[in-house]
């Protein structure tokens, strides 16, 4: 009965004899790649295998189905295993870089690069994303920050002719629908200058305009009222203004004044493009490129309001140069600081405006009753494409009106002077919008299109030697938006002059323009 003695048991290391996962625990998954995956927005990896998969689940929804790797004696319990798709954030885009960035995101971006081919994509966005940028600020230089206009429309809220110092009694300009005057309003303890518009008797109703986005080419108002006119202000036009005296004591017409709706817009205008054109007489004939290159500018600028409009179906009230206002840009041209204001291009504003209807005027299939149309139909309903060609016509010093645009019998139009390298470039451009037939007429967008090509390029002489190609307009504008870059850098270092508007408004064209564009206007400009 005597039994031996039991033998002594065994004791196992731990991190020697742990049992490996098999299969079976995959299957049921392991989170820690898959939360990766999805806040970050990138697939996992995945072995050689996948295609053996089940087809109904996508690639980037299959779970990993292949064996982990064993324990090593280095790992502890609570450490996770390392995987093929380490949990990291995605390599950053080009918009993203900045000169700031640490060498360990930038190597995120360049390691899959290959070649310098891969460079140069990557340059080519950072130099889009840099332009884009940079026209945001400037534009926020010229109408100012969005918050501010908003805190500014909130202080004005029900204020009158009470809230308001009026600086100045006559009308600082006069467009064809209103007179404007210059008024102080004390904001955060600064006196701030607006533009009081007050509607001529017999205008149309102006609430159209409160509801309208911002825009660099559209007049913004910041508050509206309807009160009595001060017996101060003199109506230039209406009988017996200019005879009242404006000293002593308040006189008994004030009764007489009409009650009207006034409208506050920041932008303080200085002259009509009627008074402009009327007072460019002499810079024509003594510097006919700089003035026909403002000509371009200034319909570059009308032509981007209209498109605005027609985004926010709104239609121009009477497009014609009585009712474009001029405004000064807050800094001058670099090259033009020192000199004569009229040599310095001012910031268009379009003031008239109406709710544009359902109802639109199709393509007549006959051309002489889309003529006849228009010698009856009012200005505010003319197509945008006949007014631009007529500013055209206003700018450039050559009489014209739409009567006889619209009589011609056949495609004759007005000559137009070749002053300087922009007049026949303007000459076609008229031709196309005051084409008889209003279906080959280009439109406004083609239009802006045009101006922008005569002002910034590509010229003609592009395609003297070589042919004209999708391959060498992609070429032109990458190496012209990166030359721009570069000059805005050096001037940057220099003088330290905020950039002008001409500067912003070329910004836009190379922000946006792309070589299809550009081998489509190339094809009707320099047919």
């Amino acid at each position: 009965d005597l039994l031996p003695p039991p033998l002594p048991k065994k004791q196992l290391q731990r991190a020697e004899s742990l049992p490996e996962q098999g299969p079976s625990q995959h299957c049921r998954g392991d989170p820690t790649p898959w939360a990766g995956s999805i806040l970050y927005g990138i697939p996992p990896a995945h072995p050689r295998h996948e295609e053996e998969a089940p087809s109904s689940i996508p690639p980037w929804d299959r779970p990993s189905w292949g064996p982990k790797k064993p324990l090593t004696k280095s790992q502890s319990l609570g450490e996770p295993v390392a995987r093929s798709s380490p949990q990291k954030a995605p390599s950053p885009s080009p918009a993203e870089l900045t000169f700031g960035m640490v060498d360990r995101e930038l190597g995120q971006l360049l390691q899959p690069l290959e070649g310098p081919a891969g460079v140069c994509g990557v340059v080519l966005g950072c130099q889009a994303a840099a332009l884009a940028r940079l026209s945001a600020r400037i534009q926020e230089e010229l109408v100012g920050l969005e918050e501010r206009q908003q805190l500014l429309e909130a202080e004005l809220a029900g204020k009158s002719w009470a809230a308001l110092s009026i600086l100045d009694w006559e009308p600082c300009c006069e467009s064809r629908d209103a007179w404007y005057f210059r008024v102080g309003f004390t904001f955060e303890q600064t006196q701030l200058v607006f533009a009081a518009k007050v509607p001529k008797p017999g205008c149309a109703s102006l609430g159209v305009q409160s509801s309208l986005g911002a825009h660099c080419s559209i007049q913004r108002l910041i508050g509206r009222f309807t009160d009595r006119l001060p017996w101060e202000l003199v109506l230039p036009g209406i009988p017996g203004e200019q005879s009242q005296s404006r000293s002593g004591e308040e006189p008994a017409r004030l009764a007489t004044r009409p009650i009207l709706q006034v409208l506050i817009s920041p932008e303080v205008p200085y002259q009509t493009l009627a008074g402009f054109v009327k007072g460019c007489h002499g810079l024509h004939r003594t510097s006919p490129g700089h003035y026909e290159r403002l000509a371009c500018l200034l319909l570059l600028q009308v032509c981007m309001g209209l498109e605005h409009l027609r985004v926010q179906n709104v239609g121009q009230g009477d497009l014609c140069p009585e009712n474009l206002l001029l405004v000064q840009c807050p800094c001058p041209p670099r090259s033009q600081q020192g000199k004569e204001a009229s040599l310095s291009l001012p910031r268009l504003l379009i003031s008239s405006f109406f709710k544009v209807k359902d109802k639109r005027r199709p393509c007549s299939t006959s051309q002489e009753q889309d003529w006849t149309e228009g010698l009856t139909a009012p200005p505010s309903l003319v197509a945008d494409e006949l007014n631009v060609g007529m500013l055209i016509y206003q700018i450039l010093h050559v009489d014209i009106s739409l009567e006889n645009t619209l009589g011609f019998r056949s495609n004759r139009l007005p000559e137009i002077p070749s002053l300087s390298i922009y007049s026949t470039g303007l000459k076609r451009l008229a031709v196309l919008l005051l084409h008889r037939d209003p279906c080959k007429r280009v439109s406004v967008e083609q239009a802006r299109s045009i101006l922008q090509v005569l002002l910034w390029g590509p010229r003609q002489e592009l395609f003297a030697r070589s042919k004209k190609t999708l391959t060498l307009l992609r070429s032109w504008v990458e190496v012209k938006r990166a030359l721009l870059l570069l000059k805005f850098a050096e001037n940057s270092a220099g003088a330290g002059a905020s950039p002008s508007l001409e500067e912003w408004l070329c910004c836009q064209y190379f922000k946006e323009v792309t070589e299809h564009t550009l081998y489509q206007v190339t094809q009707a400009l320099y047919a």
